[in-house]
């Protein structure tokens, strides 16, 4: 049988550190660092002594990711190396290991090596070096499944099959004969099996005449489990791997899944967190997928600039939402070398993550790169050879380009050329000929908009948040109208830390929709408005509620971003005032926003300067019934510190989110606080970043590490209303 164990703990980092991984080579502040902190070797030392029931079998150290040009030895000797910071690679030990205690020495190369994608030119991101994924120690059979791709070719069928291809692995030269069985799981039980005698190491199983199979689908991500199990005279393996049965397809007329017509609403993703980079596990990867799924109301996440963590693939699987993954890189396309190596990139992700059914294309261009028609027609043929089930798209920031992947996938960032010398008007999507220069509609994907084009932070002033959303609604707009487009994904779902030639100055980009803790800014709610009131009501009011935030005076016009039917503003002792959502501005929109303009209260308007200024509240109601309601106070005061975490019980080596917010009266952040608020933990866990911070327009949050098993609490204090505690467990 297989046994995978867990290697994550007790590296010696650096000769000094013990540590435990996922682990980032250099702790960041939240910002104005040195990104060439990191940019040098390090050495990672792991001390092990083989297990009795290792004898007899193979024994492979597996590594999720290490950032990078990683080089491994096994007691002084190189038994691997792995360029690519990524994609997952194996060292294998069978042999190679002495009784008693062995030492496992990684070094790892954090500097921008121009010979390695995505580096040679300038990226805006950070390449956090550090073995910042999980390592395994894999036990296997001397012969062995090595992979398995799988493969629905008649999903949309009454009667469906699976066509399993099988890689198999021999590494001792023993033959490779006996049965392969395999067998469709579902909730634990065997729906259907079938045996194959195997010769050689490679083989194709197919499970035939299979009936009342459920799709997977964005409302209803069916999954099922093929159990692979081969037996040869060498001993037993079995390998189970989960995929859904879909069918996913970009066409002139939109994107399709499962034959029905979806809209993607999706934005960008980078897979980094405050302090640690990228070195947070399987808990905050999980949570990420569940934040954009949820907490956005998004159908789609791309993997923006990079393949992403598996445990983050693994969670959009079961929630349903879908996927853009594409290879590393940013506008630079290196020397012969270099192209080679990302067309291996192709290689590597799609090996990795073709069974994943919320994939539904893969990128295979250097992110807003110049053309380059033959190492793109090979990245698309490698691609094609691979995977014939997906398509290819290729992301692009420049018109009239040459299209040889099967989507056009386009950076439309118009929404801001008006500003920056264009001489049209201000127009949310380009036509889909005027960008492709063809004269004839292709399957057509929008990648990024809005994002630098107008960045926007939390604690920014009223007016540039209000500015923020309405051209994040402009161009969801646009995208719903555009017969014949995908859909559009943002630029993007979070802040993010980046390099000094990009961002704010503070090595901060402030383009995300929420910062980079995950706290949403007001636009984040222009995205959770799309989704049905029965998955959740949505009713944010754009605003601070104050009388002089604004330029002049006042809170409107205000927009509400709503899933709501209509709303109803009080405000002292005006009489109540219903406003329905604004169609006329936004036709497209599954659910268009209310703005509340000053002739719906006709003469006097709200809070004219010089009155004195009232409470308020807003009322929404669906099919005539109060749904929500949000009260607003006119002399906000710090009432209550909340302290959330996203779970309070914490598997032992796993990472929590909590986040801290200080409201009024009302139960409103209060968005201009920036209080220090200080954190004492105790119990087994390890805060990362310093344990005295700002609140940032209200709010800030911080991840904890479960250190070992037991009770944790977590204190924060703040200046004027004292200590709040919650409790975790640790598991």
């Amino acid at each position: 049988m297989r046994d995978l164990i867990s290697f994550n703990s007790d590296w010696l980092f650096e000769g000094t550190e013990t540590v435990t991984l996922p682990h980032t080579a250099v702790e960041l502040p939240f910002h104005y660092f040195d990104e060439r902190s990191y940019q040098r070797g390090f050495t990672y030392e792991k001390r092990f002594t083989p297990e009795p029931e290792w004898n007899g079998r193979e024994v492979t150290v597996h590594f999720e990711g290490a950032m990078a040009d990683a080089r491994v030895r096994l007691n002084g000797e190189e038994i691997t190396a792995h360029k690519d910071g990524y994609t997952p690679f194996e060292a294998r030990l069978t042999g190679r290991m002495k009784d008693g205690e062995n030492v496992l020495t990684v070094e790892i190369d954090g500097s921008e090596n121009p010979a390695i994608p995505p580096f040679g030119g300038q990226i805006d991101y950070l390449t956090y070096a550090g073995i910042y994924r999980d390592v395994w120690i894999k036990l296997t059979a001397p012969v062995s499944i090595a992979s398995v791709k799988i493969e629905t070719p008649d999903v949309l069928a009454d009667v469906k099959s699976v066509l399993a291809k099988v890689v198999l692995a021999d590494p001792q030269g023993l033959g490779v004969s006996g049965s392969l069985i395999a067998a469709l799981v579902k909730d634990g039980k065997s729906i259907a099996e079938t045996t194959i005698e195997v010769q050689g190491e490679c083989a194709e199983v197919r499970l035939s005449d299979l009936r009342d199979i459920a799709l997977w689908d964005i409302e209803d991500p069916q999954l099922y489990t093929l159990r692979l199990t081969l037996e040869t005279a060498h001993g037993s393996d079995t390998l189970d791997t989960r995929f859904g049965f879909r069918h996913a397809e970009f066409t002139t007329e939109g994107f399709h899944l499962n034959g029905r017509l979806v809209k993607i609403r999706g934005l960008n993703r980078h897979q980094s967190f405050p302090y640690v980079g990228y070195a947070l596990g399987k808990a905050a990867q999980r949570k990420d997928a569940e934040i954009l799924k949820y907490d956005l109301g998004l159908n789609l996440g791309r993997t923006s600039h990079y393949p992403q963590s598996r445990h983050f693939l693994d969670r959009c699987d079961e929630i349903g939402l879908l996927v853009f993954e594409e290879i590393p890189g940013w506008q630079h396309i290196g020397d012969k070398a270099w192209q080679a190596e990302s067309i291996e990139n192709v290689r590597r992700m799609i090996r990795r993550d073709w069974n994943h059914p919320s994939i539904i294309l893969w990128g295979v261009r250097i992110n807003e790169s110049q053309d380059n028609h033959d190492f793109y027609l090979e990245t698309n043929r490698v691609a094609h050879e691979l995977d014939a089930t997906r398509q290819t798209g290729g992301v692009r920031y420049i018109t009239d380009s040459e299209l040889l992947e099967d989507v056009y996938t386009m950076n439309d960032f118009i929404m801001g050329e008006f500003e920056m010398g264009g001489n049209r008007p201000r127009t949310a999507l380009r036509p889909q000929r005027e960008v492709t220069g063809l004269d004839h509609d292709v399957p057509y994907l929008i990648t990024e908009y809005n994002g630098h084009m107008f960045p926007t932070k939390s604690h920014d002033q009223e007016q540039r948040q209000a500015e923020h959303v309405t051209r994040h609604l402009d161009v969801l707009n646009a995208a719903y109208g555009a017969n014949g487009t995908a859909g559009a994904i943002g630029w993007c779902a979070f802040d993010y830390n980046t390099h000094k030639d990009f961002g704010s100055g503070d090595r901060i980009c402030y383009h995300g929709v929420m910062d980079m803790f995950r706290e949403p800014k007001f636009a984040a709610f222009a995205y959770q408005s799309q989704r049905d009131a029965s998955e959740g009501v949505v009713m944010e009011p754009v605003t601070f509620y104050a009388r002089g935030e604004r330029n002049i005076h006042g809170i409107l016009p205000l927009i509400v971003l709503t899933n709501v039917d209509e709303i109803e503003v009080r405000y002292g002792d005006f009489p109540p005032v219903r406003v329905q959502p604004d169609r006329d501005a936004y036709p497209h929109l599954p659910h268009a926003p209310v703005i509340v303009r000053p002739e719906h209260f006709g003469d006097g308007g709200l809070g004219v300067w010089g009155m004195t200024w009232e409470h308020g509240e807003i009322v929404g109601f669906k099919d005539g019934k109060e749904v929500a309601r949000r009260t607003f106070v006119s002399d906000p005061l710090p009432t209550k510190l909340v302290v959330v975490p996203d779970a309070t019980e914490v598997e032992t080596g796993e990472a929590v989110r909590v986040m801290v917010r200080l409201l009024d009266q009302a139960g409103n952040k209060l968005r201009h606080a920036t209080d220090p608020v200080s954190f004492e933990v105790s119990g087994p866990a390890h805060l990362f970043g310093p344990d005295l911070v700002p609140l940032r327009a209200g709010s800030t949050g911080l991840w904890l590490r479960m250190a070992g098993k037991g009770k944790v609490d977590l204190t924060v204090t703040h200046p004027i209303l004292g200590q709040t505690t919650v409790t975790l467990q640790a598991i």
